[in-house]
């Protein structure tokens, strides 16, 4: 099966005042259901008060992303799907929940992941 990622820049979801709760849980309900479907890989958000680092292989950290690199911000999760046709049921199921568009990309192939 592949490996899919499903996406959404943080500008991207605008909640209604008083509806966090409402699209927090609608979220959650959606991971649930892709853990019960046994395709649940990993899910999370940014913690967009850390600022991210670049680290060389001799350890040296610098601050910042590659220049020219946009900072990933917002939301992901990562299934695994039979079919680009399945990534795109569960991508407008999170869509419906996180009420925006969701950005749907696919892992390339490999044995040893």
């Amino acid at each position: 099966m592949t490996k899919y990622l499903i996406s959404f820049p943080s500008e991207a979801m605008v909640i209604p005042e008083g509806q966090f709760q409402a699209v927090a849980d609608a979220a959650h309900a959606v991971i649930e259901e892709a853990k019960a479907a046994g395709v649940y890989v990993f899910g999370g958000g940014i913690n967009e008060d850390v600022k991210p680092v670049r680290v060389a292989g001799d350890g040296k950290v610098e601050r910042g992303t590659y220049p020219g690199h946009n900072v990933p911000n917002g939301g992901y999760t990562i299934l695994e799907l039979p079919s680009r046709d399945d990534a795109v049921e569960w991508a407008a199921k999170i869509a419906v929940a996180c009420r925006c568009p969701q950005e749907l990309r696919e892992f390339q192939y490999d044995p040893a992941s």
